[in-house]
């Protein structure tokens, strides 16, 4: 039987278009690249004869050459794939087309559907959107080239410039129509157009684990509209019974509904769908509408799918569990995300579904090889680079191309003239590859589920494997069991001494040197703090009363906010590992999020006393007067300036009055004295203008913290809003009792029900309308069949909509080892990867709707 493999079916997915590619220069939106990058797909590209991989969104005129050799010709054939809406790309794919202006053949590939494309709200194309775009593209080509022969004397740039006007081109409908015979005759060569569908543009960290990318339009759409009961467009609503409906439902929904649908059909799978929360079965409604006779007829194997809404555990992520790979993602710098200029909406939509697309963290991470490899005697030498680019400027025909020669000279002098450590990190730049193995063995599906210190061993050990096999000799002391920064370091130096056994060793180079930034103290160190606090919390929330866990916090706030005063006025001192006010903000939401579990309370009050409450709230505002630059956050957004101009005017105020006692009084002389009452007045008048503006900045301040306060009282009512958590049969426990790691998260819990084939409240099976068809004639005659289980099925796939993090890659391992069924093939996926400093953006950031 086949083993279910997600990271092939990528792979198999490009092999299925490599007629299509061959022989093009392919462009790659962020994305696309994202998920290619996971997937190990650019040497794939390139044995099916794609001349050129080009990045979208950073389109130059130099990818015209970027293949040029001796024997190359003009690229005739271009190919765009691309994770977003074809109306967002298509300024994009215009730009493309207007650099290759002997192009006469354009592939465009989307992972979103057709039918995604016409349920999307305010999207400019109808049911027939493919064939659509492909007349809306040839028109608004054929417009650009008339311009272009019409002015031929302007430069690349005015060319851009007409190309920003034909943008707008697709927030009108009627836009769409067939050009006259003459037109297309004067326009030039007719240019050929296909889009097609092409749904696998997912991020593959192991087999079996995926997310989705998170600049592609399913990972960035909304999951829910401003209102009540949702928390941030990047997270489900609540799950009070409310199913949306219509207009109502999240974008979202319909993507994410889409492309499970075609990923299940991609890799030949027959869904059995059960969903727990309301967005889930949102979803899961839609994947049963898109079902048909054909899916029914055609032999496919049967599997079983699980949607989960994040909002029913929203403690797992916010916390820090002891795994290397989550650490290394909160470690590791990411590049930024590309601004994608969607097109028009109308402003009555706007407000009524709010952000069509928001920002999440962009799953690129940057490994700082140079920073590893950096040293005296293996220095990144960019003389090479430099006189490369001289020699082919040299050999270039500048009576033909002046613009890429001026292009060439401008890279030239950006080379020459940049800092060397800047261009160092920026040239040697890893990332991960989850196909990149060890004999067999993906690197990333090893350490996947791993706590920290086990997979730095396992790290360390493939180091050890890897110059043995190269017959180099490290001189480190070692012992088994333990790893260390240094001896680390040691071993990826010496790997990567020479380039051959750098390139031989790329995968597991760059994954020490991704655990080397996650090793480093001012990262362990903050990670450790964070867990030791977390652990506090839970420790005091079980017991009797709140009294000590609001005491927990409010003494985390106070400290953060003396540390964030002392690193301010010490700034030469560091203060490696120190948790900043913005982290005990976050546990401060892990704190409500507890107390809602083991205190629950009737009303909208919160779970703590009116005293204990109240002493929060004051320790925020004291902390917050005192150092306005520790809580960029959004609550705060518009009293910022305010906050820091009220600051430093008590500083100023302090400032004078030290100075002023220093005066001598024989340094007033007679016409002094006698304007000295005058000077009494306006001072008292302004110390009352002044009053007056303290305590209306500090009213407003408190109205603020009030409404951060309400926000939370919404967090600690999970557990009594959330429909399928009423019961306590899935209520996050904690256990204490010798094993720190006893606790478990939701998807623990309801992975080891299922399997055992124990009733759960609140899921709800979908069965397809063809099923149900079948079912009710049967019943006629007796015959009904039973509701399907979950358990029976030897593949599940298991989504979580709103994200995952790999402490629960872990915990869902754990419960298929411990249920005794090693036959099944179990497939966790999640809209996204989240880190704990992701949840505080999306609960009190800018992504949030607090």
């Amino acid at each position: 039987m086949a083993v279910v493999d997600v990271t092939k079916s990528c792979l198999d997915s490009i092999s299925e278009i490599s007629d299509h590619i061959e022989g093009s220069v392919l462009y790659l939106d962020a994305g696309c690249t994202q998920s290619f990058q996971y997937t190990g797909a650019f040497p794939l590209l390139l044995n099916h004869g794609v001349r050129a991989v080009c990045s979208l969104e950073n389109i130059s005129s130099l990818d015209t050459v970027v293949d040029w050799n001796a024997n190359s010709h003009p690229v005739t054939k271009v190919v765009v794939i691309t994770s977003r809406l074809l109306s967002d790309a298509h300024r994009y794919i215009l730009r493309c087309l207007s650099t290759h202006q002997a192009v006469d053949c354009c592939t465009v590939f989307t992972s979103v559907s057709e039918i995604a494309h016409s349920a999307y709200p305010d999207s400019p194309l109808g049911p027939d959107a493919f064939h659509e775009y492909e007349s809306l593209l040839v028109q608004d080509y054929e417009e650009l080239v008339k311009k272009d022969k019409k002015n031929s004397r302007r430069t690349e740039g005015s060319n851009l410039k007409d190309i920003s006007q034909h943008e707008t081109s697709l927030s009108a409908r009627d836009f769409i129509e067939d050009k006259s015979v003459a037109d297309t005759e004067d326009a030039g060569k007719k240019l050929v157009v296909s889009v097609h569908h092409f749904p696998m543009i997912l991020c593959p960290f192991s087999p079996r684990v995926f997310v989705l990318p998170s600049e592609g339009s399913v990972g960035d759409a909304y999951l829910s509209v401003k209102h009540e009961d949702a928390l941030s467009p990047g997270l489900p609503p609540l799950s009070t019974g409310l199913l949306s409906d219509g207009d109502d439902i999240p974008a979202g929904a319909t993507l994410t509904a889409n492309f499970l649908y075609h990923l299940a059909a991609k890799m030949d799978l027959k869904m059995e769908i059960f969903s727990l929360g309301d967005l889930s079965k949102t979803v899961g409604k839609i994947m049963t509408d898109m079902s048909s006779l054909y899916d029914v007829g055609r032999r496919k194997r049967s599997a079983g799918l699980l949607l989960i809404d994040r909002t029913l555990d929203l403690l797992t992520p916010c916390c820090h569990g002891d795994s290397l790979v989550d650490c290394m993602f909160s470690s590791l710098p990411r590049r930024e995300k590309t601004t994608f200029s969607a097109h028009l909406k109308s402003s009555q939509n706007q407000l009524k579904h709010g952000p069509s697309n928001l920002e999440r963290a962009s799953l690129d991470v940057q490994i700082p090889l140079a920073l590893v490899l950096r040293e005296e005697d293996n220095n990144i030498d960019n003389f090479r680079l430099l006189e490369s680019i001289e020699a082919f400027l040299c050999g270039w025909d500048s009576g033909n191309s002046a613009s890429q020669v001026l292009d060439l000279m401008n890279l030239k002098n950006k080379v020459h003239n940049e800092k060397p450590l800047e261009f160092e990190n920026e040239l040697l730049s890893g990332s991960f590859v989850s196909t990149e193995s060890f004999r067999g063995t993906p690197y990333m599906e090893a350490i996947l589920d791993r706590r920290t210190k086990d997979g730095a061993v396992l790290v360390k050990k493939w180091l050890q494997e890897a110059l043995r096999r190269e017959n180099i000799t490290v001189n480190v002391k070692s012992r088994p069991g333990f790893v260390t920064k240094s001896e680390l370091q040691l071993m990826v130096k010496a790997l990567a001494k020479t380039q051959s056994s750098l390139l031989r060793n790329k995968g597991i180079i760059q994954l020490a040197a991704a655990a080397l930034v996650a090793l480093d103290e001012s990262n362990s160190a903050r990670w450790e703090a964070f867990m030791s606090a977390e652990r506090i919390l839970s420790v005091v929330s079980a017991g009797d009363t709140t009294q000590s866990l609001s005491a927990q916090i409010d003494d985390l706030i106070n400290k953060t906010a003396l540390m964030g005063l002392h690193g301010q006025k010490n700034k030469s001192e560091a203060s490696k590992g120190l948790l900043s006010f913005q982290d005990a903000l976050l546990l401060m939401i892990s704190g409500y999020i507890l107390a809602g579990e083991n205190f629950p309370t009737s009303g909208s009050d919160g779970p703590f006393s009116w005293q204990e409450e109240k002493l929060l709230k004051d320790s925020i505002v004291e902390a917050i007067l005192e150092n306005p630059s520790i809580a960029k956050l959004k609550f705060l957004h518009g009293l910022m300036e305010e906050l820091e101009t009220n600051l430093s005017r008590i500083k100023f105020d302090e400032s004078k009055e030290t100075s002023s006692d220093q005066i001598d009084i024989d340094d007033f002389d007679d016409d002094q004295w006698g304007k000295w009452g005058d000077e009494e007045v306006d001072n008292k008048n302004n110390s009352k203008e002044q009053v007056y503006s303290d305590m209306q900045l500090k009213l407003e301040l408190r109205d603020r913290v009030d409404n951060l306060f309400k926000f939370l009282h919404k967090l600690s009512s999970l557990k009594s809003r959330n429909i399928p958590l009423k019961d306590g049969s899935l209520s996050l426990e904690n256990n204490f009792s010798g094993d720190p790691y006893a606790s478990r998260g939701l998807l623990y819990k309801l992975l080891t029900r299922v399997l055992a084939k124990n009733d759960i409240p609140g899921l709800e099976y979908h069965s397809s309308t063809v099923g149900q068809l079948f079912k009710s004639g049967f019943r006629r005659f007796g015959l009904g069949q039973a509701k399907p289980s979950l358990a029976d099925q030897n593949i599940i796939l298991v989504f979580v909509i709103g994200g995952i993090n790999s402490v629960e890659v872990r915990e869902a391992q754990e419960a298929l080892s411990e249920s005794g069924r090693p036959d099944i093939e179990l497939v966790l996926g999640g809209t996204t990867l989240l880190t704990p400093d992701d949840m505080l953006d999306l609960l009190l950031g800018k992504s949030s709707y607090f």
